[in-house]
């Protein structure tokens, strides 16, 4: 259905001619663009009237689990909330207030930008149901070994003061049913609304890649790197600051134009998970010290995360 509307509008509408590199390229951007939105819409409503229903006090009790536990609780619990990198420190604040132990708080400060609605979303609609199930596992788990060994190294004493004075997380009291509907679809509206331009504009560019970009040239750029592309990639995508909803796009087009799938999603998930505005957020309430290890071990996680995807792929493909 999608596919006959950016046909027709493409093709009856502006009548460009059939066949051409640029009527492609705007057919491409207006039908990926339309099934994002879509997808967006529906799957961040469903899972927001989800998120309604688990009280903050039993969330609560689920993070101070012993054990592996309370890791896999953050992990999931990061994985199903919609947030950026800068957006998910509110609530890693909140968790270390409340008491949350400070390697489970990592595990999901890491894990809530890596995945989230919109990138699955756009994982599932680019790369399809295999690579999107093995990148949310492979998300969840870097978010649990990560926060496990911070956790393990025992770092509380890089906690600004300020954040060691305990308060309880509050509940939400949604009402009825329907009113749990209402925050889902707003959820939804507000997140499309700060992310629209990014998936546009990352379609765009995504569209002109694929269009216009010898695939011989992307893997002459990427031969030259050979077996340190993850690595290089990964030391690239840190610094910088975007979201993922213009990235993913991109990462797609460059691994049908031959760069290795690990290349470019552990390229994708450096954006997703560091950056520097989110460093200087993070000094609120961590230590300079505390930080750097942070940004460290999560770098090496997903540079061993982009070398397994490069070697599960060769299966795949």
């Amino acid at each position: 259905m999608l596919r006959i509307i950016a046909e027709k509008f493409v093709y009856n509408i502006l009548q460009l001619k059939e066949g051409t590199r640029f009527a492609e390229s705007v057919e491409f951007f207006i039908y990926d663009s339309l099934k994002i939105f879509f997808l967006l819409f529906v799957l961040i409503s469903v899972i927001g009237v989800l998120r309604t229903l688990i009280p903050q006090q039993k969330i609560k009790q689920w993070l101070n689990k012993k054990g592996i536990f309370g890791y896999l609780y953050a992990s999931f619990f990061g994985a199903v909330t919609p947030f950026c990198s800068c957006s998910s420190i509110p609530i890693f604040f909140s968790f270390l207030k409340a008491g949350i132990p400070l390697g489970v708080s990592l595990s999901f400060l890491i894990t809530s930008p890596i995945i989230n609605e919109y990138l699955v979303v756009l994982m599932f609609g680019f790369f399809g149901l295999k690579v999107t199930i093995l990148y949310i596992f492979s998300g969840i788990m870097l978010g649990v070994i990560s926060g496990l060994i911070l956790g393990r190294m025992k770092l509380e004493k890089h906690i600004v003061d300020d954040f060691a004075v305990k308060e309880e997380l509050k509940d939400v009291n949604y009402g009825s049913f329907q009113n749990r509907i209402k925050y889902g679809v707003n959820e939804a509206v507000v997140i499309i609304k700060k992310i629209w331009l990014w998936i546009l504009i990352g379609v765009g560019l995504g569209a002109a890649i694929h269009n216009y970009v010898p695939q011989e040239t992307v893997q002459a750029i990427i031969g030259k790197t050979g077996i340190f592309s993850v690595p290089i990639a990964v030391l690239i995508g840190v610094p910088m600051y975007g979201s993922c909803a213009a990235i993913v796009p991109i990462a797609v087009v460059l691994f049908q134009k031959g760069v290795p799938l690990g290349t470019a999603l552990s390229f994708m998930m450096a954006i997703a998970a560091l950056s520097l505005p989110e460093a200087v957020m993070l000094r609120r309430a961590m230590k300079l010290p505390l930080i750097l290890l942070f940004f460290g071990i999560t770098t090496i996680a997903i540079i061993i995360t982009g070398y397994l995807f490069n070697m599960i792929a060769a299966f795949m493909y």
